[in-house]
């Protein structure tokens, strides 16, 4: 037995050595957790034991997930992601659950002694129909594929996934009682949910707007942090004096902050409870792990970790496919998600509590979901690899979606390649657009770039450090090459790259500060300009000298920005890593909205919508590729991309009147 404070430095040692050490293999710092759980268990080593205190700091890292989610739930964007999400999100996870469950019937049949329920059998299919969130998003975005054909597809099942979780929190408890009395606790269930739901949906909503707003005009970050902590485990507690999950009450929290402007920071300030303490959630669930019985069942071990992979993978391939994509992209769909996730652990979990599942059982799934966790950085890193072995017109596919990035910039002479589409990089577009010389943008941010390419920025995905991306943006035919994000290290990698391409092409290069202005010119920087020098209009006004604007038109330019308090360049597009370090501060950003079929907005006039009334106003209306002026009675249709300016709070305000 250990006190208090020895068992937390006993899990924040084994913590921090089993997450260096999975990061050194370059696998997800959650597989460390994992990991660690199993070795310092009493099942192994046996260094800590499985004790209420542990159970408790793990409940709660379920909660501050759950809240994460409940700020990423947006009904637009549900709305237009419908068809993905409850088309094809639904039926993967219904038809898991009933195919484990048809499964787990007939192992009964044919293995009496493996007797499985069908309340255990539905416990099994919930967790088996997870995937995880944490290890294939990050993957995805790493190889730039967040919003590729397959990439979407993924994000909706993962979407409604994150979403099945809260039914499910809720129906598995209940089928731990007395089948007889079953329908009338479901209903029960059901009824409580309703209600406390419609309380602070109905109540919340505006109450949490305005309580947010007089906490941040303390402009305190000590009582803005008090205050998140108080939401969340409030809404947590909440639910559970209804009888329901902790985790229900802190998600709704979570998408009840989704709907104010403080979304982003209080996304970056919950970060490292969430982090932490799901860590130690992961910690308790290896801690279930017997290695002992584990290795002694082998063969069943790998039939349960081989058998539910194929399944998802074949179910998730053939649902992408019968929702008319191609073979590549469900192939690629099925492998991305063929995975267990966390989510799957806290149903299990749940599950193992209730008494539903024999702890035999439970340690064989277990196992085997740890690893197929463990397997899924590789299945996905040479899932190009699998599926361009598989089908046979993949190659064909991949050569043209190799060369696009090529073709988008083939035609274009003497253009300036930026590098990194942040604000910096959009307001030396917009310089740059307004004297009439090509450019042409390589960023790193999914989000970011999907924006701006709706709102028909020449801007594709792509790391201006590798060659590769470097050739297909034409730097032997550009007239300069602009870096705008102030990192040394990558500056000097594309610097590297730029002397053996293209020697002779002059490169402008953002820093934070001067320290490392002789470094970067030694490289081969023609121009280093120091952010603290108001980066944006300098870096283009050096762009637009070099490119042989008279220097008193530039001066000019830059003295006409400033006296219009930069109204030219007011806005831009915002990435998942912009956030704002005060909370009452808000930024004006840009926002490109495409209106699908159903949307509300398609049919009417753009003075109909009045969306001045929430704050927000129409920039640029874009239809089949060609810019509209859009004035008050100009009618929307599908497929038209809106641009929305104004602060965050008004955008998704007048996003949800659009959609």
């Amino acid at each position: 037995m250990h006190s208090g404070l020895e068992l937390t430095l006993l899990l924040l040692g084994c913590a921090v050595l089993g997450v260096v050490a999975f990061r050194m293999l370059h696998l997800p710092p959650m597989l460390g957790y994992l990991a660690v759980g199993v070795l310092i268990g009493p099942h192994a080593l046996a260094l800590a034991d499985d004790s209420p205190a542990t159970h408790a700091l793990a409940e709660f890292g379920v909660v501050f997930l759950m809240f994460s989610i409940g700020l990423e739930f947006s009904l637009a964007q549900l709305k237009a992601m419908r068809r993905i999400v409850f088309g094809l999100g639904m039926a993967q996870v219904v038809l898991t659950i009933v195919a484990t469950m048809l499964f787990g019937q007939l192992i009964s049949m044919l293995t009496p002694q493996l007797n499985i329920s069908w309340q255990a059998a539905f416990a099994l299919g919930g967790a088996l129909a997870m995937s995880s969130t944490a290890i294939v998003v990050k993957m995805i975005t790493e190889r730039l594929e967040l919003e590729s054909e397959h990439g979407r597809r993924i994000i909706g099942i993962l979407l409604f996934q994150d979403l099945a979780v809260v039914p499910l929190l809720i129906l598995i408890p209940s089928l731990a009682r007395n089948p007889e009395d079953l329908p009338a606790t479901l209903g029960l269930a059901a009824l409580k949910a309703a209600a406390v739901l419609a309380l602070l949906l109905f109540f919340g909503q505006k109450l949490m707007r305005r309580w947010f707003t007089v906490v941040a005009k303390r402009r305190s970050q000590e009582l803005f942090m008090l205050n998140l902590l108080l939401v969340t485990l409030g809404g947590a507690w909440i639910t559970e004096q209804a009888g329901l999950s902790l985790a229900l009450g802190a998600f709704v929290a979570g998408m009840l902050i989704s709907e104010t402007q403080y979304k982003h920071q209080v996304e970056e300030d919950i970060k490292p409870f969430r982090d932490v303490l799901l860590g130690l959630f992961f910690i308790t669930i290896g801690m279930l792990l017997d290695l002992r019985m584990v290795l002694a069942n082998w063969w069943l071990v790998l039939a349960l970790l081989v058998l539910p992979v194929l399944l998802k993978f074949a179910l998730i391939a053939g649902l992408a496919k019968l929702f008319g994509s191609s073979d590549g992209v469900s192939m690629r769909t099925g492998l991305a998600l063929a995975q267990a996730g966390e989510f799957g652990f806290v149903l299990l979990n749940l599950a193992s509590d209730s008494k539903l599942i024999d702890p035999f059982l439970m340690q064989l799934v277990l196992a085997s979901m740890v690893l197929s966790m463990l397997a899924a950085p590789f299945m996905i890193a040479n899932m190009d690899k699998i599926v361009m072995k598989i089908a046979a017109n993949e190659w064909m596919m991949q050569s043209l979606a190799l060369t696009q990035l090529a073709t988008r910039t083939m035609k274009t002479q003497k253009h300036v390649i930026i590098a990194g589409f942040g604000r910096s990089g959009q307001s030396l577009a917009t310089l740059l657009s307004e004297e009439k010389l090509p450019w042409y943008a390589l960023d790193l941010d999914p989000e970011r770039v999907q924006e701006a390419r709706a709102a028909g920025a020449n801007v594709s995905y792509g790391d201006a450090s590798r060659r590769e991306a470097l050739i297909a943006a034409g730097v032997n035919r550009a007239s300069a090459l602009v870096i705008t994000f102030a990192d040394t290290r990558l500056a000097l990698k594309v610097l590297h790259l730029v002397h053996e391409l293209a020697p002779n092409l002059p490169v402008i290069v953002r820093s934070h500060d001067d320290s490392d202005l002789d470094l970067l010119k030694g490289a081969g920087a023609t121009e280093v300009v120091p952010e603290a020098l108001e980066s944006s209009l300098m870096l283009a006004s050096h762009a637009l000298v070099m490119l042989g604007v008279p220097l008193r038109r530039v001066v000019h330019r830059v003295q006409a920005a400033r006296d219009e308090r930069y109204a030219a360049l007011r806005g831009y597009f915002h990435g998942s890593g912009d956030i704002t370090d005060d909370p009452e501060h808000t930024y004006v950003r840009l926002h490109s909205v495409t209106l699908t079929d159903g949307a509300a907005a398609v049919g009417k006039r753009l003075a109909e919508l009045r969306l001045d009334e929430v704050g927000a106003e129409v920039t640029t209306l874009r239809r089949g590729g060609e810019k509209l002026e859009a004035g008050p009675e100009t009618v929307l249709d599908v497929g038209d991309v809106v641009v929305l300016r104004g602060e965050g709070d008004a955008v998704s305000r007048a996003e949800n009147r659009l959609l």
